[in-house]
């Protein structure tokens, strides 16, 4: 098989490039700035309320950047001389990519989680306004919170991984 030009390859890693800091850096700028100051300066329920809509706006843009990194991502692996075939540990390289396509897959399953369980569940309760469960409403924040914290920290572990497999 022909290489593809480098034009293309420079295109390829630039998106897979672009969609990881979108993603990481939307979920660092969540965890790191907007919910401490949030917190700090807002009731639960307009707390809550802010991050939901921030939240509804941003997790397009996730999803996207997820798709946009499996589809470069995959593409990178199939013209990558290291690539041995799937499950393959042999190398440092292959066994850093096996890490990294295993932690994507939490992570995946962590935001899905957020998106389609914890998010509506936040939204229902909101849209009651007078007769919101503040109770059941700090118990999905909670609950947010510890997915939005694991899914940066899953992150983090994924671009440690790519860093094995680049060293190597």
């Amino acid at each position: 098989m022909t290489p593809p030009p480098t034009w293309v390859m420079a295109l390829i890693y630039w998106l897979h490039m672009l969609a990881t800091v979108t993603w990481i850096g939307s979920l660092a700028a969540i965890n790191l700035l907007v919910l401490p100051a949030s917190s700090r300066t807002l009731k639960l329920v307009d707390q809550v309320s802010f991050i939901s809509a921030l939240q509804k706006r941003l997790e397009p843009l996730a999803w996207f950047s997820m798709g946009l990194l499996v589809v470069t991502g995959l593409f990178q692996l199939s013209t990558n001389p290291h690539y041995d075939g799937f499950l393959n540990t042999s190398t440092q390289w292959s066994l850093s990519i096996l890490i990294k396509h295993s932690l994507s897959v939490i992570l995946a399953v962590t935001s899905a989680i957020q998106t389609w369980e914890v998010l509506p569940a936040i939204h229902r309760i909101l849209l009651k306004k007078e007769s919101a469960d503040e109770g059941e409403l700090a118990k999905l924040q909670r609950r947010e919170l510890i997915l939005l914290r694991v899914n940066l920290f899953l992150s983090a572990l994924i671009l440690g991984a790519t860093a094995f497999a680049r060293a190597s």
